[in-house]
């Protein structure tokens, strides 16, 4: 019994809430993974119903549990992942792209992850003011790069295919920090003769993203570059609704789709549920490896068979030009899996 901690989040959080316990539920019903499912609140609705946007008693769940999945938030995001990421050591942030049937992706074939360091840079939020002027601190530790870099070499060995691994960062300008990244990732490519390995500045990562995206297997980068190049690499597989990911500790690991709450069409119940199920994905694989349990990898591969099964046969909601709602959309993701 995996015990989960679900944040159900703002705007369309509850929606896609509703939809993956909808399919985790199937899951626990029909194979031998079973899952204690613990609905919690965090972001805008928490935050005007007790004053935080993380709560305490949401905090104390997510630390008992198994795994948290968490539902997009409002305005209080960064209240809410951010403080998350730094309080369970969450340091690595994993995001696929892969190209769906019908999911307009600029091209077929393309099959890639991002695994972004989830702690440090700019994203520390160390910042002051001046006269006529404000400062930030970026901060690149050759720990943090040395743990990102060895988790990127490790899924690119677990992946099949390319077994390749290119660094990206900016180090002709900031010579000291990202060259600090390029040299611990280069040392790790020593001791993984197996996966290919090069680098690449962030600006022609950025152009090839979108002239050969297909070439891509494992990018490794720094958090604020990942940010914006994992955004770029979803959009380039057909948009947000297709894009899981996950934030990774070497004890504990958050799932949760990428884009937001998406509060303009809150309620409507026409919003794509495909990136939250497609990280209860990822938390199968996660949870798998974590407990040596391959019932979880096996329902990972049907989860994911499923959604692709339903998208190449045409069927998408409303939000992304097709006819079914969320529930609908989900109803056909149940059936088949």
């Amino acid at each position: 019994m995996y015990k989960i901690s679900l944040i159900t989040g703002d705007g369309i959080g509850p929606e896609l809430s509703e939809s993956v316990i909808s399919v985790l539920n199937t899951i626990h019903d029909k194979s031998g993974v079973k899952f204690d499912i613990q609905k919690l609140l965090a972001g805008d609705i928490a935050l005007k119903q007790y004053g935080k946007a993380l709560p305490d008693q949401t905090l104390d769940a997510i630390k008992k549990s198994d795994v948290c999945m968490k539902a997009p938030v409002g305005e209080s995001a960064a209240d809410v992942i951010v403080v998350l990421r730094r309080m369970l050591d969450l340091y690595a942030n994993i995001r696929p792209a892969k190209s769906y049937p019908g999911m307009n992706a600029l091209k077929d074939g393309i099959d890639m992850v991002i695994v972004r360091e989830n702690t440090e840079d700019l994203y520390t939020g160390q910042e002051f003011e001046t006269p006529g002027a404000a400062v930030a601190f970026r901060i690149i530790s050759e720990k943090a790069s040395t743990k990102i870099a060895k988790y990127a070499f490790e899924t690119a060995r677990q992946r099949s295919g390319k077994k390749r691994v290119t660094c990206v960062h900016k180090s002709n300008v900031m010579r000291k920090t990202d060259g600090l990244f390029s040299r611990v990732c280069a040392d790790v490519a020593k001791s993984y003769s197996d996966i290919q390995f090069d680098q690449m500045y962030v600006d022609a990562c950025a152009m090839n993203l979108i002239r050969r995206p297909e070439t891509f297997d494992v990018i490794v980068t720094t958090n604020l570059f990942g940010d914006i190049l994992s955004d770029e690499s979803s959009e380039v597989v057909g948009g947000l609704g297709m894009a899981p990911a996950a934030n990774i500790g070497d004890n504990f690991a958050l799932f949760e789709p990428v884009h937001g709450a998406a509060f303009d069409i809150a309620g409507k119940g026409i919003a794509n549920p495909s990136s939250f199920i497609l990280s209860a994905k990822m938390m199968l694989e996660w949870l798998g490896k974590k407990h040596n349990d391959p019932k979880c990898f096996e329902i990972a591969r049907k989860l994911e068979s499923a959604v692709y099964g339903v998208v190449n046969r045409g069927i998408k909601t409303v939000d992304i030009g097709g006819t079914k709602s969320t529930s609908e959309f989900t109803k056909e993701i149940v059936s088949l899996l």
